[in-house]
């Protein structure tokens, strides 16, 4: 594992930092078997947020909003894994808490805790992204993400890539989510883009303004990752037309 302080120091400088290897194989099997349990059916938590992987692997092919549909591994996105005592063991860990204390002034909620598949037969395109802005419906963005493999993700899985540095840019659009085409190629983002391939069980933090993108699995080997998001517990939605989120408290 990285020391904390080189950790940190690599996350303000370039937006991103690894930790190294912090998941025991006994927890990654642990987690893999939740994964597969919850895809399938076999376990069943009420609240889960679910999304197919597209056919196509084309990021604009993907359909919102139909949540569970029934047993498949070709599940692209679990939200809400903080629901399950699992998944919430890890959300608590105690490095995680260290790290989030030097980041996070006061008490720290998280905004998500999420599955990010890419299944054996391919799985979506993720474009360059980053995670703020009016589409997070937030009073203030955050900006921790702790990202952990679940299996190995090389480069041929279509493990993270990140644009080193641009976080300090701030936003690409007031919106956030997807940066536009015409800012992606004045950035020369796709030829500046950093792979980090990571083994099962490695994490990295990423800064939530930090670019960063995912390209297809080539390996016909699930490639899975789980993310979190914390932040300050003064953050408040601002949703308008339903009843605000109120977020789930761990540190």
């Amino acid at each position: 594992m990285i020391p904390i302080f080189e950790a940190l120091a690599d996350f303000e400088k370039h937006g991103y930092a690894r930790l190294g290897r912090v998941m025991s194989d006994e927890r990654l099997a642990r987690l893999r078997e939740r994964a597969d349990d919850i895809m399938l059916g076999r376990v069943s938590i009420p609240g889960l947020f679910f999304q197919l992987d597209t056919n196509t692997g084309d990021y604009r092919d993907l359909v919102f909003g139909r949540g569970y549909e029934g047993p498949s591994l070709n599940y692209r996105k679990i939200e809400k894994l903080e629901r399950d005592g699992l998944f919430k063991s890890w959300i608590e860990n105690p490095l995680f808490e260290q790290i989030g204390q030097a980041l996070i002034s006061g008490p720290i909620v998280i905004y998500r805790a999420v599955l990010m598949t890419k299944g054996s037969e391919g799985g979506t395109v993720l474009p360059w992204h980053q995670d703020g802005g009016l589409f997070w419906g937030l009073d203030r963005d955050p900006i921790l993400q702790i990202w952990t493999a679940l299996d190995d993700a090389p480069l041929e899985a279509g493990c993270v890539e990140v644009l080193p540095g641009s976080h300090k840019e701030g936003l690409a659009t007031p919106l956030g989510g997807v940066v536009p085409e015409d800012r992606v190629k004045s950035r020369r983002a796709d030829e500046n883009a950093l792979p980090l391939p990571a083994l099962a069980g490695e994490a990295i933090l990423l800064h939530n303004h930090l670019w960063h993108r995912s390209l297809v699995n080539r390996t016909g080997k699930t490639r899975r990752g789980f993310s979190i998001c914390y932040m300050s517990a003064d953050t408040r939605c601002t949703r308008k037309k339903r009843a605000p989120r109120q977020f789930v408290p761990v540190f």
